[in-house]
């Protein structure tokens, strides 16, 4: 870890070598670790730490990106006469609104220094055990088991500077027998709240029991699925229309739909970058002060989220959602989701269900059309028909084409326990329940 100290001093060593030409400067330090494991075997130890640096520097309108990983000072000097030179070299961009002032930012705790430290010799001892138990079930056991830690901090010439650190656990697993599979995943800031035991033996179970499927006709089904498969939902919508510029692009499934009953009143959405069972950062990637957005309250559409450029276009404040300078085309984007959890557990909702389907995953998921979000993908790792109240038996993977839209429209329980998942594409978060959805529309098999 870098600290505060020694951060804010490479920052301000790049400022003073900017001269008098505007700049903001991020760096991003990242220790991260990671155990891998398949066939019931450790196969990889991984630890990496790196901190990246990238500068914009302006010359009016003109905006010239650089980066780079050296923190001495040739690298530093090298990193602003890029940027200055790409700057010299780029179109003028007359959306930009020049570097945001100093803020204030509210503290919010998710550092855990047990989890900062965690050894390899602490994942390798944890994972043996459970490769040793997937063995003993004639199971295939594989997954990875990681820990980090994670410095942000943004500084510009106007006199903002903004840090923060938190830590960071995943554990995902998937174990397979020669016909079926069952996967599960946690994520959190402190390693100790991964319950890693019982969810590799909860995957070992849905593994066991998804074993000699059956084949199911294709139609519409009454769907219950686990946390895994609504974060699917959520990242979609995300992906596909949360962000202010496809809304004014025209092109989000918000479009039309601002203000108006969307969705069943059961489903609220936020964005909520200070709610520490997320994955908090209190600003984003220019230092502007997260703000919560409600994107849905009770089944309405409500809000996009916004960065500095869609703001002003909108003549709106920035909610402190734009990305990485490098990823900036992407619009701005939710990256700390939730679903308001409701009152049923997923027992009450499979006993509630005469004739569905139990879903544990979505998979190899896409986009077929973006005004509605109509996705197709494929179940995964656990598909289960539910007759009268009970899980039946296995069925094979089923291929569906559904708008996540509709889907949400025709949400009648929302489960009361949320799991929190992180996105290996990113790093997002969605903290989610289980839902329990109907005539969701499956269009034939994955074979």
């Amino acid at each position: 870890m870098l600290g505060r100290k020694k951060t804010e001093n490479i920052c301000k060593d790049i400022l003073r070598r900017a001269g008098s030409d505007p700049i903001e400067v991020l760096l991003v330090f990242e220790d991260q670790s990671l155990t891998r494991f398949a066939n019931n075997a450790i196969h990889q130890n991984v630890a990496e730490r790196n901190a990246t640096l990238i500068v914009r520097l302006l010359r009016g309108k003109r905006i010239g990106l650089a980066t780079s990983n050296r923190l001495d000072g040739r690298g530093l000097d090298k990193l602003v006469s890029r940027a200055r030179a790409n700057a010299q070299a780029s179109l003028e961009d007359p959306d930009y609104p020049g570097l945001p002032g100093p803020a204030e930012y509210k503290h919010v705790e998710a550092f855990d220094p047990h989890t900062a430290q965690c050894s390899p010799e602490a994942r390798a001892g944890a994972v043996g055990s459970l490769c040793r138990l997937a063995s003993e079930k004639g199971l295939n056991g594989s997954g990875t088991f990681s820990t980090a830690t994670h410095e942000i901090a943004v500084a510009n010439s106007r006199g903002l500077f903004a840090y923060y650190v938190r830590t960071g656990a995943d554990f995902q697993t998937v174990i397979m027998s020669e016909d079926s599979s069952g996967r599960e995943h946690d994520s959190g800031f402190r390693v100790d709240d991964i319950p890693i035991e019982s969810l590799f033996r909860e995957a070992i179970k849905k593994a066991e029991d998804a074993r000699h499927p059956r084949e199911i006709a294709s139609g519409d089904y009454t769907v219950v699925l686990t946390p895994h498969a609504t974060e699917d939902l959520l990242n979609m919508l995300n992906y596909y229309g949360m962000g202010a510029q496809s809304l004014l692009e025209g092109r989000s499934w918000m479009n039309d739909r601002m203000g108006v009953k969307a969705m069943s009143n059961l489903i609220s959405i936020r964005d909520d970058g200070l709610d520490p069972e997320g994955v908090p950062v209190p600003f984003d990637f220019e230092g502007v002060p997260k703000e919560r957005v409600d994107i849905v309250s009770r089944g309405v559409v409500t809000s996009p989220v916004h960065d500095r450029i869609t703001g002003r276009k909108m003549d709106r404040t920035s909610t402190g959602h734009a990305l990485l300078p490098t990823q900036r085309s992407l619009e701005p984007m939710a990256t700390n989701l939730f679903m308001a959890p409701g009152s049923s557990s997923i027992q009450e909702m499979i006993r509630s269900t005469r004739r569905g389907l139990y879903i544990n995953r979505f998979w190899y998921t896409r986009l077929v059309h973006p005004r509605d979000c109509v996705i197709t993908g494929m179940t995964r790792d656990g598909l289960f028909m539910v007759k009268d109240g009970e899980l039946a038996y296995p069925v094979k993977n089923l291929r569906f084409t559904q708008s996540y839209v509709e889907a949400l429209a025709n949400v009648d329980r929302v489960g009361r326990d949320t799991r929190l998942l992180t996105n290996e594409f990113g790093g997002y978060a969605a903290r989610v329940p289980a839902l329990r959805i109907n005539e969701f529309c499956f269009t034939g098999s994955t074979v």
